[in-house]
């Protein structure tokens, strides 16, 4: 055959990997592999077994973890980890060293070993997976020896329970494992259940290079295994990687719990080509973003929208490359397309399929080869979708693409941003400029310009919406496992209960105020009102009685407020000073009403009014200064780290220190450029009504700041369950924040709840600062390719 004829009819042979070391490997074990617990293998009687999903043979047979083994493993990680934290930083950076050394010598053997479990192309493995494993030790072993001079005021968080998935099994356990490590806390990892191999030999690694008994501990197991682990009592965090669906149900079964949470769930992004992109480089982006793992990857740009003047010339170009895709074993160095892990996988694959051509869908795959036996799926193009359909909302998880059009910048955005989930994007344009707009106005963690499917470990990952919260890698992927060193009370540092046994001055206040909606006074929808009093118990007037339709009034009010996070940090630090010298010019009125509804004395009111203004100016000066930071991944890339606002939060103010607590949560959001629906203390509802005038002369645009007088139990819940709420902060009881974060579950927005734990709001170091800033942003990195 000619050098032409091979390039013409790309027909080349099979270029199989050496499987010899992972088989020998595998044997060691006689192919019967257990838990490792504080640094020993620990066998189970029931059993599950491990099969090449590329060949169906059988691997191995794996234990599965029992109560008593997750016992085991949690009381190893407790027993370890007063030494492990107790480590110099370079101590426990020369043991992240360790790893990475240890991860690069095994490169060959891991890569094999995982794509025989997992089904993926081992070129994939070689020389994506296993490097980027390696990377991020290398990059944590770093943080680790710098830990307490980059992150002075935090400590670890603890025992942390991790549970990763199934379509890159080593490279999330690097994700979750080197940054907990790194910042001084102890790992029980629960393996995926199809794809445990990798973990195993990962365990060894950590036996060879003497990392302490202990530290790293690893569970074999299926779903119960993890819900088991999730639940112990002795874990102080959870991080889990995985579907909506299970990640909910942690969520649900974690609330109330007071354990830090981290999900990092489903997607279904975005694959936007503009008119004026490179279609050549983007059908070859888009084989990246869909097709890489088989399109088992969470990020995968499962969407393509295409502007609707090429839409013909690329989905024939695009036809053309998939006919090219070469599908076979795992272990082919020259196949684009392995298998599908498991035959369970490929079942609901054919069933998603199904429905939407069932829906209207045109169905278009390849003519080519496919191997006779083992779990695959040919790429797999649908178009003629609409945006209803199943397929354009839910993750289908596998090689296939479906296909919609739009016209314009605007309605490319609006079908963007049309799901419930915000993982991850992809904009192909020639023009930086609308890149960079267009970029900016799509909920997503990450947004890929001109490239597809990037990482790396200084770059943090992780979704908006129902992908999940919390990040991965990068400096706001350390945080994550650790806490401020600031120590709570179980006791309110002040409220009601101290009321009335104060003295009042008796002051008499005749109002009745209204609620405060979209820049207006409006009163409550079901037309009730309470009676208000004093500290001495004296009625100085009625307040609404807000119910679900208020809230519901409020949040539409708040996200028609878009002017506000359009605008810059500097215009936004000057309306809130703004605001600050029209607070001053009423400070004797405040503090009468402060003296009035809680009996506190004068000079205790004037400190805490001072104090409040203070917050405020603290406020308006970080809005042009809590900024995000540029990364170099690569030399002819950038990732942008900006810090976006949340949206829309919902606020239940604390009920101790009535006027500084509430300012010093909503005026952190709000400066954040996210708009507020605040739900006031009881008690003290009436500081709150007296703020109306302040904003109204303020310069505040209508519905930024809307506040719904009521009973707060009931109001809570209907914030919490709002699918148009994108985050809510909730200073309550226990049993209160318990069941907020039960139905913040539903759309996954962000929380921030007290637990029953109470603040002291005249402590700068508990209650202002960055801390309120972080949890009123998302991060979205924005990779930026350059160079010719």
């Amino acid at each position: 055959m000619s050098v032409r004829q091979v390039l013409d009819e790309m027909d080349y042979g099979s270029a199989s990997e050496n499987d010899h070391e992972a088989r020998l490997w595998l044997d060691s074990y006689r192919r019967r592999f257990g838990h490792m617990i504080g640094g020993q293998w620990v066998y189970s009687r029931q059993t599950f077994d491990a099969f090449a999903p590329a060949t169906g043979e059988n691997l191995g047979r794996l234990s599965k973890a029992t109560a008593g083994d997750i016992d085991e493993a949690v009381n190893a990680a407790n027993a370890a980890y007063p030494k492990w934290r107790g480590l110099s930083d370079h101590q426990r950076a020369r043991h992240l060293y360790a790893l990475a050394r240890a991860i690069q010598k095994h490169s060959r053997l891991f890569a094999t070993l995982e794509s025989l479990d997992n089904g993926k192309p081992i070129r994939e493995s070689r020389d994506i997976d296993i490097p980027l494993v390696a990377r991020h030790f290398y990059y944590h072993a770093g943080y680790a020896q710098i830990r307490n001079r980059e992150f002075p005021n935090y400590r670890p968080v603890g025992v942390v329970a991790q549970i990763i998935p199934w379509n890159f099994p080593l490279l999330m356990l690097a994700w979750k494992v080197a940054p907990a490590l790194a910042m001084g806390n102890t790992v029980v990892l629960k393996a995926a259940e199809d794809t445990s191999l990798s973990a195993i030999l990962f365990a060894q690694i950590c036996q060879q290079a003497g990392l302490p008994p202990g530290v790293f501990n690893l569970l074999l197991g299926d779903g119960k295994t993890g819900s088991a682990l999730v639940q112990h009592t002795n874990i102080q965090k959870v991080a889990f990687t995985g579907s909506t669906a299970v990640g909910r149900e942690i969520r649900q079964v974690l609330a109330g719990s007071g354990k830090r949470l981290s999900l990092e769930l489903g997607g279904k992004s975005p694959y936007l080509v503009f008119e004026d992109a490179d279609i050549d480089s983007a059908v070859e982006g888009l084989v990246d973003a869909i097709w890489f793992n088989q399109g088992q990857v969470c990020c995968a740009g499962s969407r393509l929208l295409i502007q609707e003047s090429i839409a013909e010339q690329f989905i024939r170009k695009l036809k053309r490359r998939m006919s090219r895709l070469l599908i076979g074993n795992s272990l082919d160095k020259n196949i684009d397309i392995g298998a599908v892990v498991s035959a369970t996988q490929l079942d609901r694959i054919k069933n998603m399929v199904s429905a939407g051509v069932a829906e209207g869908a045109e169905l278009w795959q390849p003519k080519g080869d496919m191997p006779e036996s083992g779990c695959f799926y040919p790429p797999t193009l649908l178009t003629s979708v609409e945006p209803a359909h199943s397929i354009a909302q839910q993750e289908i998880f596998g090689p296939v693409l479906i296909v919609m059009a739009f016209r314009t910048p605007a309605e490319a955005v609006e079908l963007a941003n049309n799901t419930r989930y915000g993982l991850a994007a992809n904009i192909w344009t020639e023009n930086i400029n609308e890149a960079m707009d267009v970029a900016a106005q799509i909920k997503a963690g990450t947004i890929w310009i001109n490239s597809a499917n990037t990482f790396d470990a200084s770059v943090g990952f992780g979704g908006y919406r129902e992908s999940g919260f919390g990040r991965e890698g990068g400096p706001e992927g350390l945080v994550e496992y650790l806490e401020r060193n600031v120590h709570l009370a179980g006791q309110p540092f002040e409220g009601k209960e101290n009321r009335k046994r104060l003295p009042s001055l008796g002051t008499k206040i005749d109002r009745t105020p209204k609620q405060y909606i979209g820049g207006k006074q409006t009163r409550p929808d079901g037309g009730y009102s309470t009676l208000y009093r004093d500290a001495a118990g004296n009625q100085i007037a009625e307040l609404p009685k807000g119910n679900r339709k208020d809230i519901r009034n409020a949040v539409e009010a708040a996200r028609a407020a878009r002017s506000w996070p359009a605008m810059t940090g500097h215009q936004r630090a000057q309306i809130l000073f703004y605001l600050a010298e029209n607070l001053e010019y009423r400070r004797d009125e405040f503090v009468r009403l402060l003296v009035c509804l809680s009996g506190q004395p004068v000079s205790r009111a004037e400190s805490e009014f001072s104090l409040a203004l203070s917050r405020l100016f603290a406020c308006a000066a970080y809005t042009d200064k809590f900024e995000g930071s540029v990364h170099l991944p690569d030399k002819n890339k950038v990732a942008l780290a900006m810090k976006e606002p949340l949206g829309v939060i919902g606020i239940m103010a604390p009920e101790e220190s009535p006027l500084l607590g509430l300012l010093s949560t909503t005026f952190s959001a709000a400066a954040m450029g996210n708009r507020v629906v605040l739900v006031p203390s009881e008690t003290y509802a009436l500081v709150a009504t007296h703020l109306y005038q302040v904003f109204d002369t303020s310069d505040i645009p209508a519905g930024v700041f809307n506040i719904v007088c009521g009973p707060r139990q009931e109001l809570a819940r209907t914030l919490a369950g709002h699918g148009d709420v994108d985050g809510i902060w909730c200073w309550e009881t226990e049993t209160i924040c318990k069941e907020v974060e039960y139905l913040a579950s539903e759309n996954m927005k962000r929380s921030w709840l007290s637990n029953g734990n109470y603040r002291n709001w005249h402590d700068d170091e508990q209650s202002s600062g960055i801390e309120f800033f972080e949890h009123a942003v998302n991060i979205k990195n924005i990779w930026v390719p350059y160079g010719v």
